[in-house]
Order: C-alpha cells, then sequence, then structure tokens
C-alpha cells in the first residue's frame, strides 16, 4: 500500500500552503488494472469525442476558403513581399463543383467568429446543469447536436451569411457543454493520482482533432468538393454519439461492466473530496482567489492558442509564402507536438505526485510555468528570425507543443480545489477564457494591415506578454488542495 501525495485542506484553513504529501495519515487504496479499465475505457472515448469536436470547430477555416470566390476578396488580400516564395505552387485537380459565394473579409470575420458567440453562453450553464444532473448525457448531446447542425452547413450557406453565422453559433451553443460536462463525469471517475493522466489523455483529442482536420479538410476540398467536409464530421459525430452513450455511465456506481476492484478504487480514493450538499455555494465560489488564479491562466493561454489556431495558417501564407498544400500540414504541426506533450505530460505529473512525492500545487506551479513561459520565448523568437523558414515553423512549433504542459498545470486545478464542483468552475474559467477567441483575433488582424514581419512581431509580443502575466498570476494565488467551501461534508461522498 502506497501513501498518496497530495495534500487536503480539510483543516478548515482554505489558505494553507499545500507543502506536505497527500493524505500522510491515510493510506492510498491499492490502484485498480489499468488495462481494459472502465475509467481508462472512458478516457479514450472522450478522447475520440473532443476528437471529433475540435474537428467540427475548425474544419470551416480550411472549406470557407473554397466556399468564397477569390474576386470578392481580391482586394482583401495583402500578401508580404519580404519573404521570398518558399516553392513552386503545387498543381492538382482541383474540383471547382462547389458553389461560390460573394463574402467580402468582414462577413468571412462574422462567420468565422459567430461559433464563439454560441459557445460562450452555455459555459456556466454547461457546468450548473452538468453538476446536478451528470456528464454524460449533457456531453453526448453537445457532440451529436455539433456534428447535426454541421450536415446543414451547406444548406445554411444556400441560405446566406446571416443563416450561416445563426448555424455556427447554435453549434458553439452545442459545444459549450461539453468542456464542463467531461468535468463533471471525471470528479466521479478519476482518482486524484491519476487525474493528470486521465484527464490528459481525454482532452488530447482536441489538439489531434486540429491536427487531423486541417489537412484533411484540405484534401477533401481539392479531390472532392467543400461540402463533404461537413458531412464527414457531421457524420463522424453521430457514430461517436452511439458508442458513447452505448459505453459509458455517470458514475462508476452505475456502470454496467466495472470490475469491483475498481469501483472501490475509485470510491475509497474519492471518499474525502466530494461533497454532499446539495446547494452550490456561489459566494464562496466567486469570492475563492485559488478560482480567479486559474481564470487569469485559462484566459491567458487561450489569447496565445486561440489567436495561432486562427491566423497561423494565415501568417504560414502570407509572410513565410508557403504554397497551400505544404501550409495545411505545417498548420497542423504545431498542435501534433501540443497533443504529444499532454500525454507525456499527464504522465509526467502524476509519476512526480506518486513516485517522488512533489506536492500537488508544485506540479500544477511547474506545469503551467512551462507550459505558459516557454511558449512565450519562442513566439517571440519566432518574430525575429525573419525568412528563416526552418527556424520559423521550428519555433512555432515548439511554441505551442510547449502549451501542452498546461494540461496537467491549471486546466485541471478545478479538480484539485473543488472536485465536487469541478464542472461549474469550468464553466466560469472556459468562458472568461472564451473571450481571446472573440477578440484576440480580431486584435491582431488590426495590428497587421500590411502584413509585415514588423506587424506580426507586435502580434507575438502581446500574446507573451499576456501569456506571462497569466503564469504569474497563477504562481501567485494557486491552490492545490481541495478548498473547506467545497468540504461542507468533509465525509460526503457521491457516488
Amino acid at each position: 500500500m502506497r501513501p498518496v501525495v497530495r495534500g487536503l485542506a480539510v483543516n478548515g484553513e482554505e489558505d494553507s500552503v499545500d507543502s506536505t504529501p497527500l493524505l500522510q495519515r491515510a493510506q492510498q487504496p491499492e490502484a485498480a488494472p489499468v488495462c481494459c479499465s472502465a475509467r481508462y475505457n472512458l478516457a479514450l472515448l472522450a478522447f475520440f469525442g473532443f476528437f471529433i469536436l475540435y474537428a467540427l470547430r475548425v474544419n470551416l477555416s480550411v472549406a470557407l476558403m473554397d466556399m468564397v470566390d477569390s474576386n470578392a476578396t481580391l482586394t482583401d488580400n495583402s500578401t508580404s513581399q519580404e519573404c521570398a516564395e518558399h516553392s513552386a505552387p503545387i498543381k492538382v485537380l482541383h474540383n471547382h463543383t462547389g458553389r461560390r459565394y460573394q463574402w467580402d473579409a468582414e462577413t468571412q470575420g462574422w462567420i468565422l467568429g459567430s461559433f464563439f458567440y454560441g459557445y460562450i453562453i452555455t459555459q456556466i450553464p454547461g457546468g450548473y446543469i452538468a453538476n446536478k444532473v451528470g456528464g454524460k448525457l449533457l456531453l453526448g448531446f453537445g457532440v451529436l447536436g455539433t456534428a447535426i447542425f454541421t450536415l446543414f452547413t451547406p444548406i445554411a450557406a444556400d441560405l446566406g451569411a446571416i443563416a450561416l453565422i445563426v448555424l455556427r453559433a447554435v453549434e458553439g451553443l452545442g459545444e459549450g457543454v461539453t468542456f464542463p460536462a467531461m468535468h463533471a463525469m471525471w470528479s466521479s471517475w478519476a482518482p486524484p493520482l491519476e487525474r493528470s493522466k486521465l484527464l490528459s489523455i481525454s482532452y488530447a483529442g482536441a489538439q489531434l482533432g486540429t491536427v487531423i482536420s486541417l489537412p484533411l479538410s484540405g484534401i477533401i476540398c481539392y479531390y472532392m468538393n467543400w461540402n463533404y467536409v461537413f458531412y464527414f464530421f457531421g457524420i463522424a459525430g453521430i457514430v461517436w454519439f452511439i458508442f458513447w452513450m452505448w459505453t459509458v455511465s455517470d458514475t462508476p456506481k452505475a456502470h454496467r461492466t466495472i470490475s469491483p476492484t475498481e469501483k472501490e478504487y475509485i470510491f475509497a480514493s474519492l471518499q474525502n473530496q466530494l461533497s454532499s450538499q446539495k446547494s452550490v455555494p456561489w459566494i464562496s465560489i466567486v469570492k475563492s482567489l485559488p478560482l480567479w488564479a486559474i481564470v487569469a491562466a485559462h484566459f491567458s493561454y487561450n489569447w496565445t492558442f486561440y489567436t495561432l489556431l486562427t491566423l497561423l495558417p494565415t501568417y504560414m501564407k502570407e509572410i513565410l509564402r508557403f504554397n497551400v498544400q505544404e501550409n495545411g500540414f505545417l498548420s497542423a504541426l504545431p498542435y501534433f507536438g501540443c497533443w504529444l506533450c499532454m500525454i507525456l505530460a499527464g504522465q509526467a505529473a502524476d509519476n512526480l505526485r506518486e513516485k517522488w512525492n512533489f506536492s500537488t500545487i508544485s506540479v500544477r506551479r511547474i506545469f503551467t510555468l512551462t507550459g505558459m513561459v516557454g511558449p512565450a520565448v519562442f513566439l517571440v523568437a519566432a518574430g525575429f528570425i525573419g525568412c528563416n523558414y526552418s527556424l520559423a515553423v521550428a519555433f512555432l512549433t515548439i511554441s505551442t507543443t510547449l502549451g501542452g504542459f498546461c494540461s496537467s498545470g491549471f486546466s485541471i486545478n478545478h479538480l484539485d480545489i473543488a472536485p465536487s464542483y469541478a464542472s461549474i468552475l469550468l464553466g466560469i474559467t472556459n468562458t472568461f477564457a472564451t473571450v481571446p477567441g472573440m477578440v484576440g483575433p480580431i486584435i491582431a488582424k488590426s495590428l497587421t494591415p500590411d502584413n509585415t514581419i514588423r506587424e506580426w512581431q507586435i502580434v507575438f509580443y502581446i500574446a507573451a506578454a499576456i501569456n506571462v502575466f497569466g503564469a504569474i498570476l497563477f504562481m501567485l494565488f494557486a491552490k492545490g488542495e481541495v478548498q473547506k467551501w467545497a468540504l461542507t461534508d468533509h465525509h460526503g461522498h457521491r457516488s
């Protein structure tokens, strides 16, 4: 029997420093096997779910290039002449059967940004509902709804830009509940010493979804038709929903095939962490400084993430001047690195806590600092290497890759400080963290009217400064122990 290595604030002292190993007074129950376990099956299915969610989110940014008549935006294009053409265009048999629309750059901006206007609305309500009824149905129908509406994208486009904007906003409403719903499920499924591994596996699907969908959407557009981009990913979402509803449960107690050993292991691991109180302590949540430390880190991290997610293809094309096919794969490369880093970071974080007796707060701070300051350094460096294509791609890839450390840092700190209300806390932090997706790219666009390297340096400076600022606030005010207000009933257990 191994001692657990993370401290709990069960003594009524919220502001105590989490510097001691976990429950030195108690013994960690013997871990249930990983192979074929219900909790890791849940992580794997969640992985594919978030893979599909992000594929549904980013596919429009690729398809839109084929949906818009090039003459409509010809005057808006401003390709920098500072760098030489990187390579000759690759000639391919391009399918032109898809309908083209006369949408100017401003209209395209509204179409791409409309998703976030729906996404931001359902974060906190989604967290509250998941806390009350569980996350299985909420996550399942969130994906299903997004997938079904995606199938109607070609019809909405034919009806006009306004119809497409409304459709994308509705898709955002569906996706807005998914992360809080998954956090609600992990509050009942993830043993404390496996949180980093389980959550990094499940949420890493989002990064791989970006990696695969960017080039795959481009291939579908070139060799088939842009309509099939939405049909392909929409159908994939429906298929996933069927597997999800058939195989997972909100809690270990409700699972049909979980082994008694695994069920007892999960229950014993969580027995001192969950509260049985029915009401949500909203005032205590809002007053919690550790929560606002997560908000600061989440907002700052997403500023860089969404700016690059939206504008990295533009930077590759207009500044570094890669051809379109190269652009799709090279734009996806940083997110492949981030996906790989998330998986490895999850393993490393839990090993540090379990085998090396690192406190939870130490691990969260180390991984957050690495995942935010590291990307800031390489992002600034990317602006100074001019037209060195290899170094530019390398620095941008390293910057995004290092961001994967945050998956075992602030990203799961909600479960450390208040596992019973983790879905609500994530809803709150993700609401603030959605704002960068709405305003970050707009500000970046306004700062790069001529698409010069100097203008992009300013964009990178701003993103780096915000990243460092968020990391500092997290380092100062974050906590790693369950807060007193989340443990009104210290022995309450929700199965």
